[in-house]
């Protein structure tokens, strides 16, 4: 979504970005500390943010099918007690917390790491997100619900994992041309498909082209163009916030 305008492949309208990337928590952690002007974010953690911070329409990954997973070592038959999950203010958090109330443990790890703490049984299960969900079949686990298609089955919404803030304080002229100039780029992003592919593969952390392809289709979509009415009616059932 943010090749293009970052790699100046479209017209940014004047704009500049200064590019820091994180783990989905440490992005969370940063919104909560108020550290940038705009940010990728949980959706889960809007209700902290929201006098501080504006959704924007464009840049979110909300769709369906695309649910964080619950997985355990293959065989086991334990109840799942301790878990480890991506970060305490993540969505993959708050879906455990409302799906699966009676786990009482929830330890925050980063996501890349969760799959291989779970294989070690170093923990009861874990919840996998980003490439991490197409690629644990490798592994000797297996899944136990996928969060995604429980939330869909209870809500007939689609889910909506993360989306892109602004700080209040900024004009809002500023604001609207990046939502303009993000639109483009992921307007961009879906006619050139193969443009942004070394860009991505800087950033991910599964390599193979058909991992990728699968990640991308997933979350990129036209919620990612514009929520539109149904994509927030799910944001708000999800975090209390319109």
């Amino acid at each position: 979504m943010f090749d293009a305008m970052i790699n100046h492949r479209i017209d940014c309208e004047g704009l500049c970005f200064d590019v820091e990337y994180h783990d989905i928590e440490e992005l969370n952690d940063g919104v909560l500390r108020g550290r940038a002007d705009i940010s990728k974010i949980s959706c889960a953690v809007l209700p902290e943010i929201v006098d501080s911070y504006q959704l924007l329409d464009a840049g979110a990954a909300l769709g369906r099918g695309n649910g964080p997973l619950l997985v355990r070592r293959k065989g086991e038959s334990m109840p799942l007690r301790r878990i480890v999950v991506p970060g305490l203010h993540t969505t993959a958090n708050m879906l455990i917390k409302r799906l699966f109330p009676q786990i009482s443990e929830r330890q925050p790890m980063l996501f890349s790491k969760i799959a291989e703490v779970v294989e070690r049984g170093e923990a009861d299960g874990g919840v996998l997100i980003h490439e991490g969900r197409f690629v644990y079949h490798r592994r000797n686990l297996e899944l136990v619900a996928d969060l995604g298609e429980e939330w869909e089955r209870r809500t007939n919404l689609p889910l909506p994992l993360g989306g892109i803030v602004a700080k209040r304080e900024l004009p809002t002229e500023v604001v609207e041309r990046v939502e303009r100039v993000l639109r483009r780029s992921i307007e961009y992003a879906f006619e050139h498909r193969m443009a942004s592919r070394e860009y991505v593969k800087q950033h991910a952390q599964e390599m193979e082209d058909e991992v990728i392809d699968s990640h991308i289709s997933l979350f990129v979509n036209d919620y990612s163009l514009s929520l539109s009415e149904e994509g927030r009616r799910a944001i708000e059932l999800l975090t209390g916030v319109k």
